[in-house]
C-alpha cells in the first residue's frame, strides 16, 4: 500500500515531467529564491547577507584543485 507521501512524490514527478525544460528552469529559479527567502527569515537577515552566508558556508573546507593549480602557475 502506497502512503499519501508516496502518492504526492509521484504526482510532483509526474507533473514536473510534463513541464517544458524552460518551465523546469524557471521553477528551479523560483524554488532558489523561495529557499533564499526563508533562510533569511530564519536566520533575521536580509537576501543579501543571506546569498553571502551561503556562498561562504559552500566554500566553507574546500581547496583548489591540484590540477588547477598546477595549471594556474605554469
Amino acid at each position: 500500500m502506497r502512503s499519501v507521501a508516496d502518492r504526492l512524490r509521484g504526482e510532483i514527478v509526474e507533473r514536473v515531467l510534463r513541464m517544458t525544460p524552460a518551465e523546469r528552469v524557471d521553477l528551479t529559479a523560483r524554488l532558489a529564491e523561495d529557499d533564499l527567502r526563508l533562510f533569511a527569515a530564519a536566520h533575521h537577515v536580509d537576501q543579501n547577507e543571506a546569498r553571502g552566508r551561503l556562498a561562504r558556508q559552500r566554500q566553507r573546507g574546500r581547496h583548489a584543485s591540484g590540477a588547477v593549480a598546477a595549471l594556474l602557475h605554469e
